[in-house]
């Protein structure tokens, strides 16, 4: 079994900034990929941006590409995103995934004010 844990999300202005970050621990660990879901309030859970295991190539949804940027230490079982510019519509509770296995974390919420 693989535990998911994410922490950094807040309250935000609009154009501000925020980091989020998602430990991942249990059986033993490798070649996984990770990334980045969201769910706003009456919405589907969408997919962010994610991040390959060996050449860390990355992926982004067009409405956060150029703002947001996922990164991974595959030493502490870690992946990061980092969110810039964060629009209104940015709001929504951001969920960590890993896959194989599809496991997810419990998920923090992101609030962008305007």
């Amino acid at each position: 079994q693989v535990q998911l844990v994410e922490s950094g999300g807040g309250l935000v202005q609009a154009g501000g900034s925020l980091r989020l970050s998602c430990a991942a621990s249990g059986r033993t660990l490798s070649s996984y990929h990770m990334g980045w879901f969201r769910q706003a309030p009456g919405k589907e859970r969408e997919f962010v941006a994610g991040i390959s295991w060996n050449d860390r190539r990355t992926y982004y949804t067009d409405s956060v590409k150029d703002r947001f940027t996922i990164s991974r230490d595959n030493a502490k079982y870690t992946v990061y995103l980092q969110m810039n510019n964060l629009k209104p519509e940015d709001t929504a509770v951001y969920y960590c995934h890993l896959q194989p296995g599809n496991f997810w974390g419990q998920g923090t919420q992101v609030t962008v004010s305007s």
